[in-house]
């Protein structure tokens, strides 16, 4: 009989610490957003610190995330996420306009 273990997103998160992903967007190169950076526990720590410590904006959508941590840092964002990625680019605009 196998044993199998089942794991939603938290406690997928309590396990492995937090997780982060890092999203280059240039219009002037083409305007695809890429993964540029991503990790769990530690790695992913140093990027939030980092991100807090630049006042980069920041945005918790973890099933996204989990999406993200699966693609090769450099690649471009695949075209069944640019609608979420639009959405996130949006808030960051709009948040950034209120400072």
């Amino acid at each position: 009989m196998k044993n199998y273990q089942y794991m939603n997103l938290l406690n997928q998160r309590v396990q492995n610490g937090p997780s982060a992903a890092v999203l280059s967007y240039d219009e002037e190169e083409g305007g695809v957003p890429k993964v540029v950076a991503h990790g769990q526990g530690q790695v992913a720590k140093q990027i939030l610190e980092l991100a807090d410590a630049n006042g980069i904006q920041m945005q918790e959508d973890p099933q996204l995330v989990q999406n993200l941590l699966d693609m090769d840092l450099g690649e471009n964002i695949p075209p069944q996420l640019y609608s979420v990625i639009a959405e996130i680019l949006l808030l960051i605009e709009e948040m950034e306009n209120q400072y």
